[in-house]
């Protein structure tokens, strides 16, 4: 069959293939749908029809969405015609359906311009209305010979499969933006791990370098007043590690499911915290902390994340803890648990605040240094134990408590 002139006037398959089109995204919703061709080919086998096809209409466009064509109609995916050329504008405005048998007998439609114009000689139109009762276009069947759509049973099937291709469309809409949704997923991990790349490169390089200067500088004759200012380049160099330490254990449980622990065997806990209680008295010699241990049995967990989590808390107890008073910390064991807590005396932390102090990026108040992962890593590190963190503070003591299980070590 020769493609009629109306056809031939206006044709955007080439559009549609460069990704240009203005219906660029219903076309490829449509043209891409498994389940709108098989409609499509269910639709031509009943009604014996040979050209079945899904269009996007408009007020003032029709553009073939999905085709399977027989007769060399000659529109393929992203063709427009004029709408004023289809019956598809009268579908759209009445919201009945177009049918006729044969155009020659049919006592309406006979000698219609627009059937004699793109050479049809029976056709249905069904209009395809979206879940929320926008219209959406039409389904379209089209043959050059007289056949049968008129039946009751054809009619009732047609529309049928116009309610399921309407329904479809947001089915496919949610699967395309899941689509783009997992690959933004992808390029966000991608970026996230870039970014904890860097994290480990570029800033723990120079704080490593600027700790062995001051190893170094240790070991040469100073001042007094050398001596000081020795002591805040430690305690400033010790926050910088937390910091990053705190960054990039954040940025990486983001990155997976949570942060990782490795339980050990007669863990080494009690070595741990003293060695973080050792290292916060050498950069913070001013503040006094006080260590008390009693582990009666083995403990088995992951000693250098409660490490971590304690230097987290006991940095929290110096940064808003009254200056004069002690940190203390203590460590005990019980049957199934290991409580540690970590309490300082100053100001009480006002209830409105406790709710939220574990979230993420969440400050004691403006004036606080860091960027309040602290205690969000602190209590992660319980919950990787299966644990959890608390606080209390009444008067003028706070006290925050890990309460973790000693885990069972595969």
């Amino acid at each position: 069959m020769t493609k009629p002139e109306a056809i031939s006037e206006l044709q955007d398959h080439s559009a549609f293939l460069a990704g240009t089109h203005d219906f660029q995204t219903d076309i490829e919703l449509l043209a891409g749908s498994d389940f709108v061709a098989t409609i499509l080919e269910t639709v031509m086998l009943a009604t014996n029809m040979r050209f079945a096809g899904v269009a996007r209409v408009t007020a003032d466009r029709w553009v073939a969405c999905r085709t399977i064509d027989e007769i060399n109609f000659g529109l393929a995916e992203g063709d427009e015609i004029p709408i004023d050329s289809t019956f598809c504008q009268n579908v759209r405005d009445t919201s009945e359906m177009v049918i006729f048998n044969d155009v020659a007998t049919d006592p309406k439609y006979q000698g219609h311009p627009i059937a004699a114009a793109l050479g049809i000689t029976s056709t249905a139109s069904v209009p395809i209305y979206r879940s929320d009762r926008s219209f959406f276009g039409t389904l379209c069947v089209i043959d050059t010979e007289p056949k049968d759509v008129k039946s009751p049973r054809a009619v009732a099937m047609l529309r049928m499969f116009a309610d399921l291709i309407g329904s479809s469309l947001e089915t496919e809409e949610r699967l395309e933006a899941q689509e783009q949704l997992i690959e933004h997923e992808r390029n966000l991990v991608q970026i996230q791990e870039e970014f904890v790349a860097i994290l480990g490169h570029d800033l723990r390089n120079p704080v490593a370098a600027l700790g062995a200067g001051l190893r170094q500088l240790d070991k040469e004759p100073v001042t007094s007043r050398g001596r000081e200012l020795l002591v805040l380049m430690r305690a400033s160099l010790h926050r910088m590690n937390e910091l990053i330490d705190n960054m990039m254990l954040h940025a990486k449980s983001r990155l997976g499911s949570g942060i990782a622990v490795t339980a050990v065997p007669d863990a080494p806990l009690s070595e741990a915290l003293q060695h973080v209680v050792e290292e916060i008295r050498f950069t913070t010699p001013e503040r006094e902390i006080l260590l008390t241990v009693d582990l009666s049995k083995p403990v088995s967990c992951d000693p250098d994340r409660i490490g971590q989590a304690v230097s987290n808390l006991i940095s929290n107890a110096i940064t808003h803890g009254a200056p004069g008073s002690p940190v203390q910390v203590s460590v005990r064991s019980c049957d199934k648990e290991i409580y540690i807590e970590v309490e300082n005396e100053g100001d009480p932390i006002p209830p409105e605040l406790q709710k939220n102090l574990f979230q993420p990026f969440r400050r004691g108040n403006e004036t606080s240094e860091g960027l309040g992962l602290g205690l969000h890593i602190a209590s992660s590190i319980a919950k990787a134990h299966s644990g959890r963190l608390s606080v209390s503070s009444e008067g003028s003591t706070t006290c925050f408590r890990l309460e973790l299980p000693k885990l069972n070590v595969s």
